[in-house]
């Protein structure tokens, strides 16, 4: 499952979007197409299914919209910004001294 790391807070709309990092303060800036392809993600779909939402959206072949998906989510893993799999597990605070 592809999702936003913690710390990260998106603003997304059909114009464009951003990504703000609380790590370093930078926003990251989505083009309309890049910003419908991370709703799509976190919209909990998997790839597959988000290329085909994305290509039935912008009227393009599935391995096109795949392709887009991948390389968004591709990009934005690289930065540090997302990750792949299963959210990591927390730790309880509390009993830390047992």
């Amino acid at each position: 499952m592809w999702q936003l790391r913690d710390g990260t807070h998106p603003v997304l709309t059909d114009e464009g979007g951003a990504i703000l990092d609380e790590r370093t303060g930078r926003w990251t800036h989505l083009t309309p197409t890049a910003a419908a392809a991370v709703m799509l993600l976190l919209a909990g779909n998997t790839p597959a299914q988000a290329a085909v939402e994305y290509a039935t959206r912008y009227r393009l072949t599935t391995d096109h919209a795949r392709e887009d998906i991948r390389t968004v989510s591709d990009a934005l893993t690289a930065t540090g910004l997302a990750r792949k799999g299963p959210a990591p597990q927390r730790r309880r605070w509390w009993g830390w001294w047992r």
